[in-house]
């Protein structure tokens, strides 16, 4: 990396900085301070926003749009197709035989003569280079139309509340900081969002945080935290609503929101692979080889027998020799063969080096319980104090299960599961949820649960 592109790289990050302290004050304002207060700071009202001032705050605060990896342009999809340092050997070497074998025998140039014509080398490393270019060119542009095709059926809008609209669908783009946005079982987070007031409202923030279980969103002030995602009154891009409803209010949109700066932040150039690193590597040993075979063996057998051109000649057959014409087409065929495998299996794969990524795992680590099991939890068994089988205890599960608000969870379901199956040999179990009406709840909160 030169100092230019070092000055750039400090650039992008001290701007990054910035960008992320900025969203962190206002996250952290939007949390610790009261409903009033919050709708003041962003100039909004509980009515949401006129057309004026939606202007004025996408002018001030940006669109509410992610930067994503730019699309390569046609010229560089086929320059990553053709050109690399085995392609350069292989590109070299045909120019030269072009010359040895072609140019200077059908001009009779330096002693050889028109009988010497000979296309076939040229045409046998162009022929493997195309192939080979070819195929991985193809097959990319493929699974990145495939690809785009995908991403162009999802249409994401949220529900907004403006001066001129009530509660009306907007897409995600167009939204902007201070507009009210109404939340709802199933719906993702349009932007960094303050709650406003929520009903049993529990968000999945796994794709953020990697927490198995929902969070419970309320509109209380928070106090203030060490980590933004800790704050119960702030609901996050990227993160779905599981279930109950909401109004929040929009803080941070776009690249200010925590989901933008992580994905701004990985849509630069894609790291370089070990099987491209590998590649390269074997491209500079054979450059190496030639570097010092080819002169060495011309000037030997130059010296020795005298004639210098054919010893050029000779020199230029040992490179030609030294260099395996096939191995690019064989890799880009062996790669291709592997996503088309994959495309079998509704897989994409956008880039093809990456097939022998996934071939070289030996070990894949996951926390992702959900992925690997059934997502289910069964009762097997529901017993009292004495070990013994008692449907008493089934009972006071299934009630508490059944009535509780909010969230239920895994096992709240085996629970109601459970003594549903069991209503036929147990009379005491029969429609429990018709037979009894909720007065009150005492929440199940940390302490109790501890």
């Amino acid at each position: 990396m030169n100092k230019k592109e070092n000055r750039i790289a400090v650039r992008q990050a001290a701007k990054k900085a910035v960008i992320r302290d900025e969203q962190n004050r206002r996250i952290q304002f939007a949390a610790t301070n009261p409903i009033k207060e919050v709708l003041k700071n962003l100039h909004t009202t509980l009515r949401g926003l006129d057309a004026e001032a939606v202007f004025v705050s996408r002018t001030k605060y940006g669109s509410n749009k992610v930067t994503h990896e730019k699309k390569k342009s046609l010229a560089m999809r086929l320059a990553g197709a053709f050109i690399n340092p085995f392609t350069a050997i292989l590109f070299c070497l045909a120019l030269v035989s072009t010359m040895t074998d072609m140019v200077f025998p059908y001009f009779s140039l330096l002693g050889s003569a028109p009988e010497d014509f000979d296309p076939l080398t040229v045409a046998i490393i162009l022929t493997m280079v195309m192939i080979s270019g070819t195929l991985r060119f193809v097959q990319e542009s493929r699974s990145g139309n495939a690809a785009e095709k995908l991403l162009a059926m999802i249409t994401i809008t949220c529900t907004v509340t403006r001066r001129e609209q009530e509660k009306a669908e907007t897409p995600m783009d167009d939204l902007v900081v201070g507009d009210i946005v109404h939340l709802s079982a199933g719906d993702m987070i349009p932007a960094d969002v303050r709650i406003l007031n929520a009903k049993d409202l529990f968000v999945s923030q796994a794709s953020l945080t990697g927490e198995s279980e929902p969070i419970e969103k309320t509109p209380n002030v928070s106090a203030e935290r060490e980590s933004v995602t800790d704050y119960t009154n702030i609901a996050f891009m990227g993160s779905n609503v599981v279930s109950g409803s909401a109004t929040a209010v929009a803080v941070c949109v776009g690249d200010h929101t925590l989901f933008g700066s992580m994905a701004s932040a990985v849509a630069g150039e894609a790291v370089e692979t070990n099987f491209t690193k590998g590649v390269n590597a074997v491209s500079w040993v054979l450059i190496r080889f030639m570097l010092v075979m080819v002169p060495l063996v011309f000037f030997i057998n130059g010296i020795t027998k005298g004639d210098w051109l054919e010893a050029f000649l000779f020199g230029i057959s040992i490179a030609v020799g030294l260099t395996p014409e096939m191995l690019p087409m064989i890799v880009t065929t062996c790669l291709a063969k592997g996503a088309v495998s994959m495309s079998k299996k509704q897989t994409i794969v956008k880039n093809l080096n990456s097939i022998q990524n996934f071939g070289a795992i030996d070990i894949l680590c996951t926390d992702k319980t959900g992925t690997l099991t059934q997502d289910k939890v069964v009762l097997e068994y529901h017993l009292n104090i004495n070990g013994e089988d008692d449907t008493r205890v089934l009972r006071h599960a299934y009630l508490n299960s059944y009535f509780q608000t909010g969230y239920k969870n895994l096992m709240d379901l085996a629970i109601i599961h459970k003594t549903e199956e069991e209503e036929a040999e147990d009379s005491r179990l029969l429609d429990m949820s018709e037979n009894y009406v909720k007065v009150d709840e005492i929440p199940f909160d940390f302490t109790r649960r501890r």
